[in-house]
């Protein structure tokens, strides 16, 4: 979570962290189909997240220079606003959580400046029953699955008429875990003194992938109901398909058409930003003739990259075609 500050600039703020939320029966997500991706929805029997709330704002300063706590909402009080407003949430989205409670936070305490959530989506899978007409969806009992995960962060301002202004947004997917065993290379590289890494020109690409995204209109981010909301499961299943479909010369360029094809299908996004790791296995025997090889983990330390691109580098990709 990016630091607040008071209006001298100082870094101020305080809040709860870890704050675990387990809803049950939230509104049904529903999106529209893309050809990368089968995902349309989710039922939303469970909704449940791991939240942050931050609060800031001059009032606060007494707290931190006088010790004098007659401003302050307790952490645990926070706590217990979070879990008992999210039974009002009636929403969908993630994102569409976070603005309810900042927004009803800054309703409740008038000397609250600006508060900033995140949350983590923690995913419950439906389990699959045999049936007379082929698996199917319990609808009651649910896995919970320890794959990659939605993430959001939002800062709601308090504005001149003392109205909550939203004043950031972010949505995300987090440790997208991806391995091609073949179509990828790396080779050309600056080869001087201190280079002892080979060419490689077929090798395993083994990568963790953060992707960030934000909407030119971040009101498509909490309401699903607008049609243009962008679900993390259709951002992984587009990120395979470009993996899968084009050969890979470093995961520099594999992150930069990851990110032309998000800004292609999604028009309602302005910026997709991404964090990646390099964790390709390590080579204990050699790929024979069949493609046969025995790898194990790398050895740290381990190669990263950041990107983050605009819908400008849309237009200048099909200028250049």
């Amino acid at each position: 979570m990016e630091e607040m500050q008071a209006s001298d600039g100082r870094t101020m703020y305080y809040g709860k962290d870890d704050v675990f939320v387990y809803r049950t029966y939230a509104r049904p997500l529903t999106v529209r189909p893309i050809p990368e991706s089968t995902w349309t929805g989710e039922d939303g029997v469970i909704f449940a997240h791991r939240i942050t709330f931050a609060a800031g704002g001059d009032a606060f300063f007494s707290s931190f220079a006088e010790g004098d706590n007659a401003r302050i909402v307790a952490t645990d009080s926070m706590k217990n606003f979070i879990l008992r407003q999210a039974a009002a949430y009636d929403g969908a989205t993630t994102e569409g959580l976070l603005a309810a409670l900042g927004r009803r936070f800054l309703d409740t305490y008038a000397h609250v400046g600006e508060v900033k959530l995140s949350a983590e989506r923690l995913p419950f899978e439906p389990a699959l029953l045999s049936g007379a007409d082929g698996p199917a969806p319990s609808g009651l009992v649910y896995r919970a699955s320890r794959g990659e995960r939605l993430r959001a962060e939002l800062t709601l301002t308090r504005i001149a008429d003392g109205s909550a202004s939203l004043a950031a947004q972010e949505s995300g997917l987090s440790e997208l875990r991806l391995i091609k065993v073949s179509g990828s290379s790396f080779q050309g590289f600056i080869r001087d003194a201190y280079t002892t890494l080979p060419d490689s020109a077929d090798r395993p690409l083994h990568i963790e992938l953060d992707v960030g995204w934000r909407y030119a209109d971040p009101e498509d981010a909490l309401d699903a109901e607008r049609g243009r909301y962008v679900a993390a499961a259709q951002v992984r299943d587009l990120a395979q398909q470009v993996f899968h479909a084009r050969h890979s010369p470093s995961i520099q360029h594999l992150i930069w058409q990851i990110g032309l094809q998000l800004l292609r299908r999604f028009a309602q996004l302005e910026e997709v930003r991404f964090t990646s790791a390099n964790r390709t296995w390590e080579a204990v025997v050699e790929p024979d003739e069949g493609g046969r090889a025995v790898y194990t983990e790398p050895r740290p330390p381990y190669g990263f990259q950041g990107l983050s691109m605009t819908r400008a580098d849309l237009r200048r990709e099909e200028e250049r075609r």
